[in-house]
């Protein structure tokens, strides 16, 4: 007599499917983490070192560093209640003892006197090959602002394939009240626009799963 099918061990058996099929889309590139020890020393950056990462793909031997330096005071501000901070991004092409840069992003606060919101998100920057053409998308998304309030912070993804450069640019989606909310919209540039269809899909969920502010300082 043949037994009847637990639900419970198909609901996982569909779990766990659905996870190799994700691993599959985003983890095409097997990534190495660095750490300051294991990175090129002709490499130079800016800042403490928040991801670094090194993979293989079409393009060759890759490096991305993200970093962010610690808050300063303003030198120029008019009184020490200003600060500053920056974010960096590097991608180096590594052939042999050679390095070589081929993008960096660099963002900023300056004489701020209230609240920074100025940081990498958690869990956002990933290396993916969506169109599966053996070129890796990186994908970086932070916030950036200077401000005493609660309205919405504004936010970027700023994403490289190759040395292309893709960026969506909007705020985060603030509580105002029991039911109204304030902010969430966001903008694709040309190069979005124009990009394969996977590129802007990946990016709608980035947003989504990002866009309601937490307060992160």
């Amino acid at each position: 007599m043949q037994k009847a099918t637990n639900p419970n061990n198909m609901k996982i058996i569909g779990l766990l499917v659905s996870l190799i099929l994700t691993q599959t889309c985003f983890a095409q590139f097997k990534l190495t983490k660095l750490d300051k020890n294991s990175i090129p020393k002709s490499i130079q950056y800016k800042g403490n070192i928040v991801e670094a990462v090194r993979w293989t793909d079409n393009t060759g031997d890759n490096i991305v560093i993200l970093t962010a330096t610690d808050k300063t005071q303003s030198k120029n501000a008019p009184d020490d209640s200003y600060s500053d901070g920056a974010l960096y991004a590097y991608h180096y092409l590594v052939s042999g003892d050679n390095t070589k840069q081929t993008w960096k992003i660099y963002d900023y606060v300056k004489e701020c006197p209230v609240d920074m919101f100025l940081y990498f998100l958690d869990k956002t920057f990933s290396v993916t090959d969506l169109n599966k053409d053996g070129k890796a998308e990186v994908w970086i998304m932070y916030k950036v602002s200077c401000q005493g309030d609660v309205s919405p912070i504004p936010m970027k993804i700023i994403m490289y394939q190759d040395n292309k450069k893709f960026a969506v640019r909007g705020t985060t989606k603030v509580k105002v009240s029991a039911t109204d909310y304030m902010g969430g919209e966001y903008s694709f540039d040309e190069a979005f626009k124009h990009a394969p269809v996977e590129f802007r899909q990946y990016a709608e969920k980035l947003w989504k799963e990002h866009k309601v502010e937490t307060w992160k300082q």
